[in-house]
């Protein structure tokens, strides 16, 4: 696993606070697991082919690698509400996160995000950006029009650092992602790991076993 070196503390706080209670779990569960077993808690996760860990309910496969992003661990976020993750890091702070929720109705993204955004701008992120983007995966799949807001935390030299939400409803299921990186140094990778996470989940979620 890459050994990530944390950007300031001041960057995208909330979040880290989220992934520190996600790492508290995981640790826990390590303890008492062989040290590949990379899944937390409940049997939401089974293996898949190149190291993948595939959600079982919903047929999404959270690769071992998404660019220069390394899986960190998956688990279940809420196992009330059926809510699971998969956690990714690369060098100098760069972090990403996916979230799966089943739906039992309609998808509002902001809505979904509100306590989130609420915490961002309760620490100083300015928001600068929000909109949708089409991302378009395999030709025999539709495109995927995702919401995103981005948030500026901190500025360190030349290097901005960023917060990208991200969430789309894919079929029966709602797709979130957040990535924090710093631009313009880790823009590139910010984007091929957006672009990945709703191109397979158009291909892979729902799709037969």
């Amino acid at each position: 696993m890459t050994s990530a070196v944390p950007a300031p503390t001041r960057v995208a706080e909330p979040l880290r606070r989220q992934m520190a209670k996600l790492w508290i779990v995981a640790g826990a569960f390590l303890l008492c697991a062989p040290a590949a077993a990379q899944t937390v808690a409940g049997d939401a996760f089974a293996d898949a082919k190149d190291g993948g860990k595939k959600h079982i309910a919903s047929g999404f496969i959270c690769p071992a690698k998404i660019g220069l992003f390394e899986r960190d661990a998956v688990g279940e976020s809420n196992p009330e509400t059926g809510e699971d993750f998969c956690a990714y890091a690369a060098l100098d702070g760069v972090y990403g996160t996916i979230k799966l929720m089943p739906l039992h109705g309609d998808y509002d993204a902001r809505a979904a995000f509100a306590a989130d955004f609420a915490e961002q701008e309760g620490t100083g992120g300015k928001k600068i950006s929000e909109g949708n983007v089409t991302i378009k995966g395999d030709s025999r799949d539709p495109a995927s029009t995702v919401y995103t807001r981005g948030y500026v935390t901190a500025q360190l030299e030349d290097l901005h650092y960023r917060v990208l939400f991200a969430g789309a409803a894919v079929k029966s299921w709602a797709v979130e992602a957040v990535i924090e990186y710093a631009e313009p140094r880790d823009t590139p990778e910010q984007k091929e790991f957006l672009q990945a996470v709703y191109a397979a989940a158009q291909s892979e979620i729902g799709a037969s076993p």
